[in-house]
Parts: structure tokens; C-alpha cells; sequence
């Protein structure tokens, strides 16, 4: 049962219905909401204590006064459909820097906590872009990469070391109602897989990948089978939505 959590990343969508959700839970005490962007009034809850902070800092002993949380998500991260050679430099080094180097420097601060006895319940937004190849998301998709293969490292270590505790890997596809890509916040549109979210969180899930059974299994097994075709399924599929 999570009483205070903190969501890196909870002034917008997905983050923001997460925090939302969980507020409206009679047994949550208090919601941390920690982010470089301001919370808008709109949103604003009784039992929301908001931060700003820019994930592209270099000192992180910021997250060290959250010491009566027993939650933590991190939902944080950026990314722009486009082809690898017309992106920057900088969008290359600053995708590592907040979608990968962040969560994982946020974890290592709550490192005691996930080994202890007690519960602690931790979770990340990755993508099923970390899973495959995906064509006009090659920077994006290689940070969650990243992402994904240290939470499955880190889930190992805390299971040998006799911890209960796991980090949820969530890694949905494309997420309406959200602010990712210039999108706009909708939680009408976010809050049942918010509530999926907190409930898989809860259980101390290691995976959860939204609607799995009923479109990411068979690309999956496509991309198992032969990924140099479901790569170019993915450009074309891309181009074809009118998303680039």
C-alpha cells in the first residue's frame, strides 16, 4: 500500500495522471511531483507538494530530502520522430542524459530503500521502443535501451540480495493524452492506464507492457523472427500514421 510517492516527471500527462490517481487514494498521505516543467493551477491537489528540477543538472543530491517516500515513479523523458541524420548533436546527448543517465542516478539515491525488508515500490516509463528497432526513433529508442536492460540487471541483484522489492519496467507504445512528441495533456484520455500502472506498481511487478495481447505480442514475435523486416514495417508504418 503506497502512502508517498514521488513522480519524477508528474507535472504532465502520464506522470500527472499517475500523481492524480494516486491522490485520489484514501490511503496516499502525500504526492511529490518533481519537474523542470511548473504544475498548471488546473491540476493542482491538496495532496500534491511540487519541485522543479532540471534533469540535465549535474548535482542530483536534490532527490537526497525525499527520506519518508515508499514510492517512487519516473516518468520523465523526451523524444522526437526523426530521422537520425537531421537531429542535432545536442538532442543526442541530452536524450541519454534525461530518458537513460536520470532514472538510473534517481535510483542509485533510493538504492537503500529497494534493499531493505521493508516495501518500497519503484517504477520507470521505458518504452516498447527499448524492445525493437524503431526507425525515425533510433536515439530514443536506444536510450530506453539502455534503460530497460539496467532494470532487468538491477532486478537480479535485488532478488539474490533477498529483496522483495523490483523496479517496473513500463514500456507502452504510442500513449494518447500526453505531452510527449508536443502533444497535450488529457487526463481523461490517461487515467485508466495510470490506474493500470499504480496497480501493477503495486503488485511489484518487474514488466508491464500495455496492451500487450492485443497488438505488441505478435510485433514482438515479428521482430524476434526477422527484425530487418519489422524494422522496415516500422519506417513505413510511421510514415503512413502522419506522425513525421
Amino acid at each position: 500500500m503506497m502512502k508517498r510517492i514521488l513522480v519524477v516527471g508528474g507535472a504532465n500527462g502520464i506522470g500527472l495522471a499517475i500523481a492524480t490517481e494516486m491522490a485520489k487514494k484514501k490511503e496516499c498521505e502525500k504526492v511529490y511531483i518533481v519537474d523542470k516543467a511548473i504544475l498548471e493551477q488546473e491540476y493542482i491537489h491538496p495532496k500534491f507538494e511540487t519541485y522543479q528540477f532540471d534533469l540535465l543538472s549535474e548535482d542530483y543530491s536534490f532527490f537526497d530530502r525525499f527520506t519518508d517516500i515508499d514510492s517512487l515513479m519516473i516518468t520523465a523523458g523526451f523524444g522526437i520522430l526523426s530521422l537520425f541524420k537531421d537531429v542535432p548533436e545536442s538532442y543526442i546527448a541530452n536524450s541519454f542524459r534525461v530518458n537513460s543517465i536520470a532514472p538510473i542516478r534517481i535510483i542509485h539515491h533510493f538504492m537503500n530503500e529497494l534493499l531493505r525488508e521493508e516495501h518500497f515500490y519503484c517504477g520507470v516509463m521505458v518504452s516498447i521502443a527499448g524492445f525493437m528497432s524503431s526507425p525515425f526513433f533510433a536515439v530514443y529508442g536506444a536510450t530506453k535501451a539502455a534503460l530497460k536492460i539496467f532494470i532487468e540487471s538491477v532486478n537480479v541483484e535485488l532478488e539474490k540480495n533477498g529483496s522483495k522489492n523490483r523496479i517496473l519496467n513500463v514500456s507502452p507504445g504510442s500513449i494518447k493524452g500526453t505531452s510527449f512528441n508536443n502533444g497535450k495533456t488529457d487526463l481523461s484520455l490517461t487515467e485508466a492506464l495510470a490506474s493500470e500502472i499504480i496497480n501493477h506498481l503495486e503488485a511489484k511487478d518487474d514488466l508491464f507492457i500495455p496492451q500487450y495481447d492485443e497488438i505488441f505480442k505478435q510485433v514482438l514475435a515479428r521482430y524476434q523472427d526477422d527484425f530487418r523486416e519489422e524494422g522496415r514495417h516500422s519506417y513505413d508504418y510511421k510514415l503512413r500514421s502522419g506522425r513525421v
